[in-house]
Parts: structure tokens; C-alpha cells; sequence
């Protein structure tokens, strides 16, 4: 997967001051706030920093964290792991694997088949909706 670098500044001008804050600083919003949080239309979710394809929305369980939650990404190189042991906890981060944005953590107590819980801040995320 190839690279999307931008400088500081091009990043501030390219995002909302939220997706900036979330994407490029690793904030993150606050639960059950996110406009995404409640979609279940059929579709597709990307990077709100580069486009780059991350979850399908088959891939979208209600975890009931208060944001929105995958159970695997689209590909194994659509996203980067990275550790976390901010706040006093040790977490596994999700980065894009294209720019580098901040999406949120994974845990290991989502659904079948992986078992797996992407959970994602929705300001970090595009939805694109696509025939049923």
C-alpha cells in the first residue's frame, strides 16, 4: 500500500478541526456521540483523512461501547497495529494504513469469526453507501 503523507499544515487545511483532533492527534470523541454509530446501511467505510478502504459494513456488529465496531478490516494492510500504553492501559492502537490517522483500538472480544472488536471513532471514518 502506498504512502499519503501531508505536512502538519496540509493536514489542518484538508480536515475538520474534530478529524484533525481524532485523526492526527489520537483523541478520540466521545461515546455514543458519533454519527456513525447507528448505520447499518449497506456499504463501505474509509479513511475521512485519505479515502484509503477500511471495513465493509458486513463487517459491522453493535458492541454496545458507544462507537462503532467491526469484527476485521477489509484487508490485512488496510490498517496498522501499534501499542498503546496511554491512561494507564495497555491497548492495541488502529492507525490507517495509508496516512497514518488515528481510527481507534482493537480488543479481543468481538463476535465470530475473528473475535475480534475494531472499534472506531465514526469522525475518523467516510461511509459510502452501496446498493443493497
Amino acid at each position: 500500500m502506498s504512502k499519503i503523507e501531508y505536512s502538519e499544515e496540509e493536514w489542518k487545511e484538508k480536515l475538520t478541526e474534530e478529524e484533525f483532533r481524532v485523526l492526527r492527534q489520537k483523541g478520540t470523541e466521545r461515546a455514543w456521540t458519533g454519527e456513525l454509530l447507528n448505520n447499518y446501511e449497506t456499504g463501505l467505510y474509509t479513511c475521512a483523512g485519505c479515502g484509503n478502504e477500511l471495513f465493509k459494513s458486513d463487517t459491522k456488529f453493535d458492541s454496545a461501547c458507544g462507537w462503532p465496531s467491526f469484527f476485521e478490516p477489509i484487508k490485512k494492510d488496510s490498517v496498522k497495529y501499534h501499542l498503546d500504553k496511554s491512561f494507564g492501559m495497555t491497548r492495541t492502537e488502529v492507525t490507517c494504513g495509508a496516512c497514518g490517522g488515528h481510527l481507534g483500538h482493537v480488543f479481543h472480544d468481538g463476535p465470530p469469526p475473528t473475535g475480534d472488536r475494531y472499534c472506531m471513532n465514526s469522525v475518523s471514518l467516510k461511509f459510502h453507501k452501496t446498493s443493497d
